[in-house]
């Protein structure tokens, strides 16, 4: 087995379509097919099942797949520590993140990288925290600024970012902000309520439906939005309610934003997802370092010394 079959595996399991595939790797199409012909038979199990309009995984393709991205991310990583060891960075970083992440600026962030690394190509993916970690795990990805969804395993370790609490967010007419004071909610006091929320995979989802299932208090997701505007554009127009992270209420400051019950405790933590140490490519290393020496780069939310900062978020 090489590792060149192995890049053409995966490139046909990532396009599902061997044309595109070949063409990507700048191949023909018949050395590709007649690559994994010979990957398939010194498996001895095929790895596709080929259609006139679709290519598929078998059952030994999703497997073998996890192991390839997982060798070639190795092979990635020792190329890049042996340039790393010479004095120049390079090779690719690649990186995801969860739109709108507490803790850290992006783009500033991705922008003093390439200031300090120049040969190292960014490629930057944005999903949310459960798709992250599985990318993180599998190799595809060399590291990701996402919620905390699990414990630190053998293939995934974080480091923390930030943490703060959830707040209902509603608009000024809505019945929640008539109170006469402003009012310490619970989820029992937003039983009924309609519900503007993310789709189940963002962090902030994650937290929410966690909070509602321990307190036992069934609640309707009725408007499910994937980008934060849309999700502040709806509840700007007084259709629903949204249980949110704290930074999110700078960016509509005409809404009204309740406190929580809880909110003196860290209810939603975001992190920097990595491989394990001897996995962690030289180029992510170094991304986390830059963030960890450079205050500037990390949202006025919520900076290290835990206060929350009165100027804007830079999300």
């Amino acid at each position: 087995m090489e590792l060149r079959q192995l890049e053409h595996f995966v490139a046909v399991a990532e396009d599902r379509h061997f044309t595109r595939a070949a063409e990507r790797l700048m191949v023909s199409q018949s050395g590709l097919s007649a690559s994994i012909r010979a990957l398939e038979r010194e498996l001895r199990a095929p790895l596709f099942v080929r259609t006139t309009r679709r290519v598929t995984l078998t059952e030994a393709g999703r497997a073998l797949l996890v192991e390839a991205e997982r060798v070639l991310a190795q092979v990635r990583s020792a190329h890049e520590a042996v340039a790393a060891v010479q004095g120049v960075l390079r090779g690719t970083l690649a990186l995801g993140t969860e739109q709108c992440i507490a803790g850290v600026q992006v783009a500033r962030l991705l922008a003093a990288f390439r200031g300090r690394h120049p040969d190292v190509e960014i490629r930057l993916r944005q999903a949310g925290s459960g798709a992250l970690a599985e990318e993180v795990a599998a190799g595809r990805l060399d590291l990701a600024f996402a919620y905390r969804t699990q414990a630190d395993t053998d293939q995934l370790r974080s480091v923390s970012l930030t943490s703060e609490p959830m707040t209902v967010l509603c608009h000024p007419r809505h019945r929640l902000a008539a109170a006469a004071a402003p009012a310490v909610l619970g989820p029992d006091d937003l039983a009924g309520e309609v519900f503007v929320d993310f789709h189940p995979d963002w962090g902030p989802r994650r937290t929410t439906d966690a909070a509602f299932t321990a307190a036992g208090v069934r609640r309707t997701v009725a408007l499910e939005v994937n980008d934060v505007h849309s999700l502040l554009d709806l509840v700007d127009e007084n259709l629903g309610i949204a249980v949110v992270p704290r930074h999110f209420r700078h960016k509509r400051p005409a809404l009204t934003a309740l406190p929580l019950k809880g909110a003196g405790a860290a209810q939603y933590e975001t992190v920097a997802l990595l491989p394990p140490e001897r996995s962690t490519s030289p180029a992510a290393r170094a991304l986390v370092t830059l963030l960890g020496t450079l205050d500037t780069l990390r949202t006025p939310e919520t900076p290290r010394g835990g206060a929350p900062a009165p100027s804007r978020p830079g999300c």
